[in-house]
């Protein structure tokens, strides 16, 4: 159970961690007016988010999308918004490879040596593979009143395990997935 609550807590750093970078995608239902809603409720998580994910990432999250839904005019209520948004996370061990060859010459094409025509030396190429894990952020957002969804943001980056990285990853990471909402912030 210690394993999962700390896989959780790095899943929620998909969300730009130190170098790392987190790609945005969205869709959206572009027959729907947005600036019919006032108000938004969240549906939860999956079924399974409590293995996933700590309380305080939880909080992050929701403190986090909050403030963003907050800045472009939309008010919290418990149940029943104009719009109803879930959250949820997947995760997946990925593997980086990398190569790299030093390549130190003696002689230069064209110049004849012994063997003929060509290069004459020695080289090394590196080579090493890199466990990460790669964590994805997925919000769906319905109209509430006749259960179609409108949007989806999806944000995928790699997973941190230092939770004062998430802390301050996490609203970066939710800033660059909001920034492909269709209500933009108000001035």
């Amino acid at each position: 159970m210690k394993n999962l609550t700390l896989i959780a807590a790095v899943l929620l750093a998909i969300l730009i961690s130190g170098c790392s970078s987190v790609t945005v995608i969205s869709d959206m239902d572009k027959s729907v007016d947005f600036s019919q809603y006032k108000t938004y409720s969240f549906l939860g998580w999956q079924k399974d988010s409590d293995q996933l994910m700590n309380e305080f990432d939880k909080k992050r999250l929701h403190d986090a999308f909050g403030a963003e839904l907050s800045q472009r005019g939309l008010e919290y209520v418990e149940s029943g918004g104009d719009m109803a948004i879930s959250l949820f996370l997947v995760i997946s061990k990925e593997t980086s490879v990398t190569a790299y060859t030093d390549y130190y010459g003696m002689g230069g094409y064209g110049r004849y040596n012994r063997y003929g025509y060509g290069w004459g030396g020695t080289s090394r190429t590196t080579y090493s593979e890199n466990d990460y894990l790669k964590g994805t952020l997925v919000m769906d957002v319905f109209d509430e009143k006749t259960g179609d969804q409108v949007w989806q943001g999806i944000a995928t980056g790699t997973v941190t395990e230092q939770p004062e990285k998430r802390e301050k990853s996490i609203p970066k990471s939710v800033g660059a997935l909001m920034a492909k909402f269709p209500i933009q912030p108000v001035d």
